[in-house]
């Protein structure tokens, strides 16, 4: 409705002046309107949506306890909570089911888990009395993408008038991650969105000309897809055009770009030097796989030297929380390209955490604003 206000007063501006001054207040007003149109009228979605219960976090309960069974019982009727199963190493003292939720398995069958990468939450309830136990389950699930919480305490839980974040912040402690902020994880969405079907029309015309190029230049695919990681570890098939001869990954493993690599096509070094070979991953964001801003997916399979990149640093899987980003806090910050050392591992994974921390709409804008410059040419990073 906002939007459509607004669209009237514009119009209304528009037949009135005639100066470049007044086109230019023109402009500014029209923008102003448009951003803040947008703004409303996500705020009036993500209400309706709540009243739906379409944000409910998908958890599952590590700990066989009676904690996972008043957590169960009382959380039934709370729709921001949906537990899909419990894990549990005593599996001989383990009931099948706990108020009607399966238990599935051990800690390692957890971790092997298909669906793990469908789930927000895991929520241990073994009793914080058993400290080593505790240690234990914590080392072992922190390294996951999801949130890792301890549940504490029950008491005076009312299932009516709590929803699953005041849950987890007043009787529990999160273990590694955050409350999930659902108001702007919707923005972030209608933004990828609006800024995205922008994008996509303003470079169509240059992606038609890049097309046309690779196809002069060199048999094969103009677009070709990629598995990467994506939120919460599950593995999506990014776009990109075609920059090199022959298979990038070999035996299984993926053989980063070197200095003068000969896999390289004369279109590919001007396409991977600018970043223009990603620009088919609006695609992804429009169907909702990445977002515009966000750590970018690492392949794979992807080396870093003769270990596998997520090997090299505990954290690495935390930057998976959330979606993958076609331009980033890191990309910006210089940290683009192959990351062949330890070192150079950790400065990429840092910078992307940094940015998990500190996200919001107006730094998703300066980093996309950031970018811009580097589409002009990189000539210190090997892409």
């Amino acid at each position: 409705m906002f939007m459509t206000l607004s669209a009237v007063a514009v119009a209304g501006i528009y037949f009135g002046l005639g100066s470049a001054y007044e086109w230019l207040c023109l402009a500014f007003a029209t923008g102003v309107l448009l951003v803040l149109g947008f703004r409303l009228n996500a705020f009036a979605v993500l209400r309706a949506m709540a009243r739906q219960g379409r944000f409910a976090e998908t958890a599952i309960v590590v700990g066989a306890t009676d904690n996972a069974k008043r957590l169960i019982e009382r959380g039934s009727e709370n729709p921001d909570l949906r537990i899909v199963g419990v894990f549990d190493d005593r599996l001989s003292r383990a009931p099948q089911s706990i108020a009607g939720v399966p238990v599935l398995g051990r800690v390692d069958d957890l971790l092997r888990w298909p669906l793990l990468p469908q789930v927000d939450t895991i929520i241990i309830t073994v009793t914080s009395t058993a400290q080593q136990r505790v240690k234990e389950l914590i080392a072992a699930l922190r390294v996951l993408p999801q949130k890792v919480v301890l549940l504490l305490d029950l008491s005076g839980f009312d299932p009516e008038n709590i929803n699953f974040g005041q849950i987890t912040s007043a009787p529990a402690a999160y273990i590694s991650g955050a409350p999930v902020n659902v108001r702007q994880v919707l923005i972030k969405r209608f933004s990828d969105l609006l800024f995205g079907s922008l994008l996509l029309v303003g470079f169509a015309p240059l992606m038609a000309v890049i097309a046309v190029l690779i196809k002069l230049d060199s048999k094969g695919k103009v677009i070709f897809q990629q598995e990467r990681h994506g939120f919460n570890n599950n593995i999506i098939r990014v776009f990109k055009f075609r920059t090199m001869r022959g298979e990038p990954v070999q035996a299984g493993k993926l053989k980063q770009v070197q200095a003068g690599d000969a896999r390289v096509t004369r279109v590919g070094r001007i396409l991977r030097a600018t970043g223009l070979d990603e620009l088919p991953q609006l695609f992804n964001v429009l169907r909702g796989e990445m977002s515009l801003v966000g750590p970018r997916p690492h392949a794979v399979g992807m080396m870093s030297g003769d270990v596998l990149t997520h090997n090299l640093v505990a954290e690495y899987a935390h930057r998976h929380r959330v979606k993958p980003g076609l331009t980033g806090w890191a990309q910006i910050n210089g940290s683009r390209g192959p990351i062949d050392t330890p070192e150079q591992v950790r400065e990429r994974i840092r910078l992307d955490l940094e940015y998990i921390n500190r996200r919001s709409f107006w730094f998703d804008v300066w980093i996309m604003l950031a970018t811009a410059p580097l589409l002009l040419g990189d000539k210190a990073r090997i892409r």
